[in-house]
């Protein structure tokens, strides 16, 4: 009777954790952006604030309106920095803001700091550069990486196409290794960039719910090169066509 009562507090037990566990994991997220986004709004607000509360109500339609709310921090953040995606999106603002970041990396101290910025933002925002994920034989032979194809290079002497694969380490994407690796040698993956890129900031814990792996052989007939973004860039017959066509 007693191992028997052991038995059910043990499952109890195990049950309870288990569960608290799966209720924490997926309550996390949410927690963590709540806290997050109320902290930026108490941060922004300390600062704009008490600037707009010296400025009177204005009357609209015999209502006092005040300037002065919570929140107003980030509604001025998200303005500006539309006026600033304007700006720099004209030729003149494209010139001032590559000046102001020649002057940035010429500032010791600063340059590091500004060139580790720079660094995170476009790896946040490049996600979209890359044409697709792959895994390849990394760093030796029966064990694979994951990697994003970012161009394709082409060898007229041997006449194979090689894929340049950029290998990121985790969980900071913005280094890692690049390789050439020849197209017949990929593993091809259903994958998808934000799936994996998810898996690299995670460490591998946020993995996809399934995804598929297959090696396809690349038949090397019916196929044109083309130069495109300092790479031999293949496409197929029925492309070139489309392109000499229209030109």
């Amino acid at each position: 009777m007693r191992a028997r009562n052991r038995g059910f507090i043990k499952r109890a037990k195990d049950h309870f954790q288990s569960k608290t566990m799966d209720g924490l994991i997926e309550i996390a997220p949410t927690l963590i952006t709540m806290i997050v986004v109320v902290a930026l709004i108490g941060y922004a607000d300390t600062f704009i604030r008490p600037h707009l509360a010296k400025i009177p109500p204005v009357n609209v339609l015999d209502m006092k309106l005040s300037l002065d709310f919570p929140g107003v921090g980030i509604v001025i953040g998200i303005i500006v920095s539309y006026i600033i995606g304007l700006f720099i999106s004209s030729r003149i603002g494209m010139n001032c803001m590559r000046a102001a970041d020649g002057i940035m990396l010429r500032v010791p101290f600063v340059k590091s700091v500004f060139g580790v910025s720079r660094q995170i933002m476009t790896s946040l925002t490049s996600q979209y550069n890359f044409s697709r994920v792959v895994f390849i034989e990394w760093p030796r032979e029966n064990m694979i990486a994951m990697g994003f194809v970012t161009g394709r290079a082409y060898s007229e002497r041997t006449g194979k196409s090689l894929a340049v694969v950029y290998v990121p380490t985790v969980p900071n994407p913005t280094s890692g290794n690049m390789a050439l690796v020849v197209e017949d040698n990929i593993i091809e993956t259903d994958m998808s960039v934000e799936d994996a890129m998810k898996l690299v900031f995670s460490g591998g814990i946020s993995l996809p719910e399934n995804f598929a792996l297959a090696r396809v052989p690349v038949e090397d007939d019916s196929r044109t090169f083309d130069s495109y973004g300092g790479y031999r860039v293949e496409k197929s017959r029925q492309m070139a066509q489309e392109d000499a066509s229209q030109s």
